[in-house]
């Protein structure tokens, strides 16, 4: 993880991009791996673990009805999450994450290990999004969460991506 973050760093160093995370299920994790990197305030603006709807809605700007009709674990909030977080921080790059790790919560629609992605970049139209159902328990779904971010984080950087540990 620790390569793959430092991989992170040098792809936003080079970019001239600051990078700002928007978690739920991992709680800071992201923003954690990527701060194990010496010299990371070069290119890490802030984090928001916004776990509950309500800090969802109160500081990244999710609309309530997108969480009504959508649930917390869905693209919408994700990508609302993603564009709350560049608008807030004034980074240039958002990385939003919301699953369910387990080891209950999941549904039939919804099983445990289903996560969902945003990576919004400011200077560009459509961020990225996408879903993840990772197998394991609460442990290996979060930490399975943060390498993916990670990846799509080089993915929208346009950086060679590493297979996943």
């Amino acid at each position: 993880m620790y390569a793959l973050a430092e991989q992170a760093g040098q792809a936003l160093r080079t970019a001239g991009l600051r990078i700002v995370t928007a978690e739920s299920c991992t709680a800071g994790w992201i923003a954690k791996a990527l701060t194990d990197v010496p010299g990371s305030s070069q290119w890490v603006e802030c984090g928001y673990v916004t776990y509950s709807d309500a800090a969802k809605m109160r500081d990244l700007g999710v609309a309530a009805a997108t969480l009504k009709t959508h649930g917390a674990v869905s693209e919408a909030v994700v990508l609302e999450m993603a564009q709350g977080a560049l608008r807030v921080s004034g980074a240039e790059l958002a990385v939003a994450v919301s699953g369910i790790a387990g080891p209950d919560g999941g549904t039939s629609d919804k099983p445990v290990g289903t996560v969902w992605f945003a990576v919004a970049v400011r200077s560009r139209p459509a961020p990225l999004s996408g879903v993840q159902h990772f197998a394991g328990d609460r442990d290996a779904v979060r930490r399975h969460t943060v390498v993916h971010a990670l990846q799509q984080v080089l993915t929208a950087l346009g950086g060679a991506v590493p297979g996943t540990p």
